[in-house]
């Protein structure tokens, strides 16, 4: 049977994480049992796991080539699969698929997450053995729940994610082959070959997006979400809301943009748009520097770990869409509820948070696999990574007590700073020394960009009474908020010549411009250089 995954991929750890895969080089049917009683428990909601005989480690990963398979062990291992799968309390049976890597046969085992948890082991396979123990994994090992940790697996008993839970309001009729279809081939499924061909029922099984009995199979949550033209018939408000506000949240301008669908190409839709409308390279020249320096307003990879985890940790079951809003000040993503309670927000922002349980363990899954996704626990690192190395504000990450919404805000970086026009060279017809008279040192005729001498002289002296932006746009002739705010006041903001009355409430209708000493100090020069 093929399995819903690239084995390739499987093996080099792309398509799942490490934790979710164990590799066995032969056949020893006590550690079989332990790990499916562990990856069918699924302790932390990953969504189970993978167990690959066939092939040696080192250090926990794959050495490979494998060693590979005859054929007649491939075929008595599956036979003894179904026998250990007897074994387990209650019975729990994983799906096999012989598959041949490099040149070797190699026997896959996927274990998905089961329903009726917690499953029970035998502590061995003697015949008197008489004491069953449930296993989970824990860092990559398969281990046996004591203690704390078998009081916390039996809370989970009967606590599917919703993600993973069957939907009665719908049937395998509402999934769309096409979708399915062009999912199997963009990961290099196996299956993709067969699923033209077989019924949707089966095909569903076999990915795991179908249960219940032959007469009545339904459709999982997780594939109504992902292989439904419109999941919002079962799942309200399953959109993203980009919003822009380019006056500010006071403003009175505002453009709205609604993305839906599969959630997969939701994603897509919205990050593509994000990355053409939102996403801006600067160019700034450094003083004695060949190459100038290039960065962005806001770093897209920042953006897409930020929209990536909103669509993977946001609740399908709360009628709330992700918004998206961008200001001249930052982008914010916002999705309801808010991180897992067992991630406390200082280790959340230092980026050294990571959740024990996941929300929605298949929809996690799916998205690795299309490579939206990287792994558990590094969309925040690579957020804060990201705008570090991109000379960012530090983003933010915002939660209520009760962690009903979480927010994540990214400061952008804005236009080039505006270079300094003094030169700090001086000299007399007599020569510099140390010591001798200052002289009023030159002002440079261009200062940045479209930002003349004179240009900054105009609105440095305008503001010496502090002004509002609607009469420094009379006085400069600019109609466009953006263009003043980002071509004229933004660099010299960030020069330390200009200053907001209300530095905290940059939006604020009651903001003034004020020129600062330093900038007085330009005033001056600039005078004195212009006699």
């Amino acid at each position: 049977m093929a399995l819903p995954i690239n084995i390739d991929a499987l093996l080099n750890g792309t398509a799942v994480e490490w934790e979710r895969v164990e590799f066995k080089e032969g056949w020893n049917p006590e550690e079989v049992v332990q790990a499916l009683s562990a990856f069918a428990n699924d302790f932390h909601n990953w969504g189970g796991g993978y167990l690959v005989l066939g092939v040696k480690t080192q250090d926990g990963k794959p050495v490979l080539p494998p060693e590979g398979l005859q054929p007649e062990q491939a075929d008595a291992w599956q036979r003894k699969l179904l026998e250990l799968g007897h074994k387990l309390r209650p019975n729990y049976h994983p799906v096999t698929e012989v598959a041949t890597v490099s040149g070797k046969l190699v026997l896959v085992v996927w274990i998905p997450a089961g329903e009726m948890r917690p499953y029970e082991a035998p502590a061995s396979l003697a015949k008197d053995e008489k004491r069953w123990v449930p296993y989970i994994r824990l860092h990559a090992n398969t281990v046996e729940a004591k203690g704390d940790l078998k009081n916390e697996l039996q809370s989970l008993a009967n606590r599917i994610p919703f993600d993973d839970r069957q939907n009665t309001a719908a049937s395998t009729a509402d999934l769309q082959p096409t979708l399915i279809q062009n999912f199997l081939s963009e990961v290099k499924s196996d299956l993709a070959a067969d699923a033209g061909r077989l019924p949707i029922d089966e095909v569903g099984r076999r990915m795991q997006i179908v249960r219940g009995p032959n007469e009545a199979p339904r459709p999982l949550n997780v594939g109504l979400l992902f292989f439904t033209s419109d999941p919002t018939r079962w799942f309200p408000q399953t959109q993203i809301d980009v919003v822009h506000l380019p006056q500010g949240r006071g403003g009175d301008q505002i453009v709205e943009k609604v993305f839906k669908g599969p959630i997969g190409a939701m994603l897509r839709d919205a990050l593509g748009y994000l990355r053409n409308q939102v996403v801006t390279q600067f160019t700034r020249k450094v003083p004695e520097q060949a190459e100038a320096e290039r960065y962005w307003n806001v770093p897209y990879s920042a953006l897409e770990e930020a929209l990536v985890n909103a669509v993977y940790h946001r609740s399908y079951e709360e009628r709330e869409p992700i918004e998206v809003q961008i200001t001249p000040e930052e982008v914010t993503i916002l999705s309801f509820p808010g991180p897992d309670r067992t991630v406390s927000m200082d280790d959340l922002r230092a980026g050294r948070g990571v959740a024990r349980r996941y929300r929605n363990r298949r929809i996690g899954e799916f998205l690795k696999e299309l490579e939206l996704s990287e792994g558990r626990g590094t969309g925040i690192p690579k957020i804060l990574e990201s705008m570090r190395a991109n000379g960012s504000p530090e983003p933010q990450f915002e939660t209520d007590e009760h962690r009903t919404s979480f927010l994540v805000r990214l400061p952008l970086r804005l236009a080039p700073k505006v270079e300094p026009t003094v030169s700090n060279s001086a000299s007399t017809s007599t020569g510099a020394t140390l010591g001798a008279e200052k002289v009023a040192p030159k002002v440079e005729p261009k200062v940045v960009g479209r930002l003349t001498a004179s240009t900054v002289s105009t609105i440095l002296t305008a503001c010496l009474e502090a002004k509002r932006p609607s009469e420094l746009h009379q006085i400069l002739g600019v109609k466009d908020r953006m263009v003043l705010l980002y071509g004229y006041l933004t660099p010299l903001i960030e020069q330390k010549w200009l200053t907001r009355t209300q530095p905290l409430s940059p939006n604020s209708p009651t903001q003034r411009y004020a020129v600062t000493d330093a900038g007085k100090v330009w005033l001056a020069a600039h005078a004195k250089s212009a006699k």
